[in-house]
């Protein structure tokens, strides 16, 4: 769901909120893509009785609750109706045995900051985590409910600033497995554009990362690092957490070198207090040529899939035609205790 700035035509000056929920489905055995975005109506935060980890509007209803002393220690209720032939029901519950997490204590944690004083930032994003979710529920269409069931993660992220001046690029990746009783990594990194750097506008084009681990169904270790332009990263460090590209090849379809591979790192002490020592993992994932991309679920031509207004000052502004890959494959895995 995501807030943009709409300037009211009878006004001067003047600008209030369009709230866009997005959805996006895929079925693996299918191949079948569905993607929503509508203008929602009548939006309120939060609704009355509850409080702003809760909101509600004409299209769509989410639902915090607390679930103390609990198997699952809180929730979301999701209920859609994005269109005649469209309803989603989803249920996501974290695990008490896998809090939540942000870089930074108190309540600024998971801010990163834009500009040179951070007291009052140009601009910042937040990003803060669940690591491993149950979800469940029913996807109705045309009348037909289809069941659904999985493990998930969730990521509640705000953009303080326009979308094409937090990053020149990101990269998110999420890995599931049963191995060693359960084992979820996620992966969240963007770059900087050139104006953001450690010596201002000229010094950009830094890359933040953040993840976690989940071994057994615990959180186990959550991972962050910084690369600063013409700086190198250490092979191996105590503490890692890296996106790679690997041997990128011209995409003829959207014009850009995009990775025929990557290789994603993560590695920190153990937070749990009964299993002290290190936690390593790594994921070589090869998927192919871009014309023939393995796993390919879609490139979204992120500028055809927002509202009018903000979709002509992010192209006039930056200049260029962002793209998104997304790939879901199934990949060999080696996560070690040190």
């Amino acid at each position: 769901m995501t807030h943009y700035p709409s300037h009211h035509p009878h006004q001067t000056s003047v600008w209030y909120p369009t709230i866009q929920f997005t959805c996006k489905l895929f079925n693996p055995k299918t191949q079948e893509r569905v993607w929503k975005s509508l203008s929602v109506s009548n939006f309120v935060t939060p609704p009355p009785g509850l409080d702003k980890r809760s909101s509600k509007s004409d299209q769509f209803s989410i639902v915090h609750k607390d679930h103390p002393g609990d198997e699952f220690a809180e929730s979301y209720a999701i209920r859609v109706n994005l269109a005649d032939d469209l309803q989603i029901s989803l249920d996501v519950k974290r695990p008490a045995s896998a809090p939540g997490w942000k870089v930074g204590k108190g309540p600024k944690g998971g801010f990163s900051y834009f500009g040179p004083d951070v007291q009052s930032p140009e601009g910042y994003v937040v990003h803060r985590f669940w690591p491993l979710t149950s979800c469940s529920g029913a996807i109705i269409r045309s009348g037909h409910a289809e069941s659904i069931k999985g493990r998930g993660m969730f990521v509640h992220a705000i953009q303080g600033m326009r979308a094409n001046l937090v990053a020149s690029r990101w990269n998110f990746a999420h890995f599931v497995s049963e191995a060693y009783g359960g084992t979820s990594a996620i992966q969240m990194e963007f770059t900087t554009i050139d104006a953001y750097g450690p010596q201002g506008s000229g010094s950009g084009f830094v890359t933040v990362n953040v993840g976690s681990l989940v071994v057994g169904g615990k959180l186990a270790a959550v991972t962050a690092e910084t690369k600063y332009p013409n700086k190198p990263l250490p092979e191996s460090a105590e503490v890692m957490s890296r996106a790679i590209h690997e041997k990128p090849a011209l995409d003829r379809d959207t014009g850009y070198d995009a990775p025929t591979g990557f290789t994603f790192r993560w590695a920190a002490p153990s937070v749990l207090p009964d299993s002290p020592g290190n936690l390593d993992a790594t994921l070589v994932i090869d998927v192919g040529q871009p014309n023939a991309y393995k796993g390919l679920v879609e490139k979204v031509d992120f500028l055809a899939e927002i509202p009018a207004v903000i979709k002509s000052v992010i192209a006039y502004a930056a200049g260029t035609k962002p793209f998104i890959y997304q790939v879901s494959v199934i990949f060999v895995s080696t996560i070690l205790p040190c």
